[in-house]
């Protein structure tokens, strides 16, 4: 059994412990291809058929990018459960990283009937990837290890160096060699985070090495038959849809998937209080935790708005002459990265520094502050885009101020909110925890596909009303997580108390298995 390790004393890696240069590296790589590849998704999916597009219509799809996107994430439940339960999180990391490599492979191949089955097996490989490299991280650190927040800001900086890296080069790529071109550079980008994985994997010593729960060979056989009938189902489907024997309404299905995905996230969080035998203080903290998943949510509905519709505002309203040079469309989505790369090791210095002088705002407090700064960031795409009514293509630096605002709130909520389910998540289902939380990025990204699918170039007068409207919901919203997070700060202290032992349980939905 798995057991999180007190490293106090590592300090190989920039005064963290030496495993965090692994995952730092790892994750690093992995989001060059992701990002580099989505960033290209809705610009390959309207471009026109003379372009090498899809010629798919922007309400289709942004609303396919919210399915791939919140898809990803949602994966993310049964891969955290996996590695709990199964092969444990540097396993999980390991196949994760192999299946991703496959599917930018798959989508590298010059043809439109494979795109949809790179997609999916981008999917499966990051829900196994994404949730368990984050709970390794975690598991670096003892309860009281005050580096916790610190660590994740680093570990974030990771995600963002490689963002950057895929941003240029496929977005480079795209414009001089072609589409297919650039999905190329995404799988040899996976690949090479997969050899700097393997050559660097015993820095993590026993963590990860199994799952933390495991389940009786009986329990292990019937979860692999499951696991085998989803994928041959999967499988069956996709061959359908790829022969053309089934259609579905992107935009109609991207409705249902946020209700059902939600419900989900419901569910399943209701189920571990409900089923998880938990103790006074264990059910405290997953109520603070809650709050911090509502403000995640709303702010990954419009953060990722990046994809979609400022994406296709880059594209089409944006002037992107530099003298003889046009800057390619997926660059402008770099700003955000190299701003959270600049600013991170600010924010890292600023949480150990307001710690050192006993001020540590709660996690509700943090997430709700993000959230607000990010809403501010559409008041200057509202401004932006009364002007591009007007019949005038807009400066670049609209969307770069967007960017940065938006960047200054995600470094107040995301990596917070990533320690924070580590910190108030019971230690027997931190992979699990960590699955349900991505489930709010799956929830927002989805929405944020619908959202973006009202977004259109042809129609500029329109865009004020969609961003003010983002702008509004994400104050409000963030108003009320604030004043919530009045009560819930005193519950989060709680995490700092040693764990009581609890014997092995279930996860939800399993009975338990000696």
């Amino acid at each position: 059994m798995t057991t999180p390790s007190n490293n106090n004393l590592d300090t190989a890696f920039f005064g963290h412990p030496g495993g965090l240069s692994t995952l730092f590296f790892t994750e690093m790589w992995e989001r060059m291809s992701y990002y580099g590849m989505r960033a290209l998704l809705v610009l390959f999916m309207t471009a026109s058929l003379q372009e090498g597009g899809l010629a798919i219509t922007v309400a289709s799809a942004t609303a396919i990018y919210g399915l791939y996107t919140g898809a990803v994430y949602f994966m993310g439940l049964p891969g955290g459960w996996m590695a709990d339960r199964l092969i444990g999180g540097q396993k999980a990391v390991w196949y994760g990283g192999l299946i991703i490599m496959s599917g930018h492979i798959v989508l590298a191949i010059p043809s439109d009937k494979t795109f949809f089955l790179g997609l999916i097996l981008v999917v499966l490989g990051t829900g196994l990837l994404k949730p368990n490299i984050g709970a390794l991280v975690g598991q670096l650190y003892s309860a009281e290890d005050q580096r916790r927040d610190a660590g994740y800001t680093l570990y974030y900086m990771g995600i963002n160096i490689g963002s950057i890296i895929g941003y240029f080069i496929c977005g480079y790529l795209q414009t001089n060699m072609g589409w297919h071109w650039a999905f190329g550079a995404a799988a040899i980008g996976m690949g090479l985070g997969l050899i700097q994985y393997r050559k660097t994997l015993p820095k993590l010593a026993n963590i990860g090495n199994g799952p933390t729960e495991p389940l009786s060979a009986g329990a292990v056989r019937t979860s692999w038959m499951v696991i085998v009938a989803f994928l041959v189902a999967l499988a069956v489907i996709t061959f359908l849809m790829m022969s053309g024997q089934l259609s579905v309404n992107p935009v109609v299905m991207a409705q249902y998937v946020a209700i059902a995905i939600t419900a989900v996230f419901l569910i399943y969080y209701a189920a571990i209080f409900m089923f998880g035998k938990l103790t006074g203080d264990e059910t405290r903290r997953l109520l603070a935790l809650f709050l911090v998943c509502v403000a995640s949510t709303c702010f990954w509905a419009g953060f990722e708005q990046a994809g979609s519709s400022l994406n296709l505002f880059g594209r089409d309203l944006t002037d992107r002459m530099i003298g003889t040079f046009e800057i390619p469309t997926a660059w402008f989505q770099s700003a955000n990265s190299i701003f959270l790369v600049i600013m991170s090791p600010f924010f890292a210095a600023l949480w150990i520094n307001l710690s050192k002088r006993m001020i540590n705002p709660s996690y509700g407090f943090k997430s709700a502050i993000g959230l607000i700064i990010m809403a501010t960031g559409f008041i200057v795409m509202f401004i932006a885009a009364q002007l591009a009514a007007s019949g005038l293509k807009v400066a670049p630096f609209w969307l770069i101020a967007t960017y940065f605002l938006h960047t200054v709130g995600e470094l107040c909520l995301s990596p917070v909110a990533l320690s924070a389910v580590s910190k108030l998540s019971p230690k027997r289902m931190a992979g699990q925890m960590m699955g349900v939380f991505v489930l709010t990025y799956s929830i927002g990204n989805v929405v944020a596909g619908l959202l973006a699918g009202n977004f259109d170039p042809e129609k500029p007068a329109e865009m004020p009303d969609l961003f003010m409207q983002i702008t509004l919901f994400s104050i409000a919203v963030g108003i009320v997580v604030f004043l919530l997070a009045l009560k819930t700060r005193h519950w989060e202290k709680l995490a700092d108390k040693p764990e009581q032992d609890t014997p092995p349980q279930a996860p939800v939905g399993q009975p338990t298995n000696a």
